[in-house]
């Protein structure tokens, strides 16, 4: 009889999967989730949990709220896994990732930052995205039903001179995000059709994240990373920019500041994880967007969510 043994990644969600009440239950069944939030409360001058639990919903959505109460979030599934449920990350799991702020989460239960500077680090990166191109100048278009080459294609045929389009996340089979100047988006939504694409919608983000007109944020957090103490990752981490796996310190703060203006290569890592044995991934924290994103990019990984007290302990079991 063969014996099939399971071979974990732990993956953690980006901006557009917050919502008010994350974290509540979490706080309500675990002290060390508690202590997470008061953690990063602390370390923001802010008491961000309230505004988690409570909202409003369009103060949690400015994304130098949402990038820190996500990773928040995620880190309190984490350090419950590791205090109450005594499992070593660095021994149950093969690799860790994160989709765009994600990245910081993945860093950060790797061993790379302490929770307080990955705090830190996303509001100065939240801010530094908003401020980065004025409100109305840019944008984003999700782009379904046809491949990253056409994708590419179709930034291509919108771009100019004085407009930039790229492809900025490109999500899964069929899911690709275009971002740049508003008005090359908006030529994107017009004419995707010609380029084979079934769907084509603009966002409602208030920035073209992962293009370069993200430069000056780029800048920002190039010095702020300069700022904090790294370390080795203690868990191979899959970065947005190369779809492969990196642990020396020096390279991950070099992919987090190329990640800013680059491409997020999410399909590419998910390949990535396949190729390298993974079996099993978890989304630890807010929401199912990548569980989802997986499961429709490979019928035989076993993808799943875990983000409450019943989910952290099943997966507990498991490892």
């Amino acid at each position: 009889m063969k014996v099939y043994l399971m071979k974990y990644a732990f993956v953690f969600p980006g901006q557009g999967s917050q919502f008010v009440g994350m974290g509540k239950e979490l706080a309500e069944n675990f002290k060390t989730a508690k202590e997470v939030f008061q953690e990063v409360n602390n370390a923001l001058s802010q008491d961000l949990f309230k505004l988690m639990i409570e909202g409003p919903e369009n103060e949690l959505t400015l994304t130098a709220n949402a990038q820190p109460a996500l990773m928040a979030n995620s880190m309190a599934v984490v350090r419950v896994l590791e205090k109450d449920f005594g499992i070593s990350l660095k021994d149950k799991v093969s690799f860790v990732a994160g989709h765009s702020l994600g990245e910081y989460s993945a860093a950060c239960a790797a061993g790379v930052f302490s929770l307080e500077d990955t705090a830190k680090l996303l509001r100065i990166r939240g801010d530094a995205m908003q401020k980065a191109v004025p409100v109305g100048v840019g944008g984003m278009a999700a782009v379904m039903g046809v491949s990253f080459k056409d994708v590419q294609a179709l930034a291509e045929a919108c771009a100019d001179e004085d407009n930039v389009c790229v492809a900025a996340n490109d999500n899964a089979d069929g899911q690709v995000v275009l971002s740049g100047h508003i008005k090359a988006i908006e030529k994107a939504v017009e004419i995707a059709s010609e380029f084979g694409a079934k769907r084509c919608i603009k966002l409602p983000v208030s920035a073209p994240f992962h293009s370069p007109l993200m430069q000056p944020a780029a800048e920002v957090m190039a010095r702020a990373l300069m700022q904090v103490e790294a370390h080795d990752a203690q868990i191979p981490l899959i970065a947005n920019v190369l779809a492969e796996a990196i642990t020396d310190r020096k390279e991950i703060v070099k992919r987090l500041v190329e990640q800013v203006t680059g491409s997020v290569r999410w399909r590419e890592s998910v390949i990535y994880m396949k190729e390298q044995g993974v079996t099993d991934v978890a989304e630890l924290g807010a929401g199912k967007v990548l569980t989802n994103i997986i499961k429709r990019s490979d019928k035989e990984m076993n993808a799943f969510s875990v983000g409450s007290a019943a989910e952290i302990e099943e997966l507990a079991k498991n490892l």
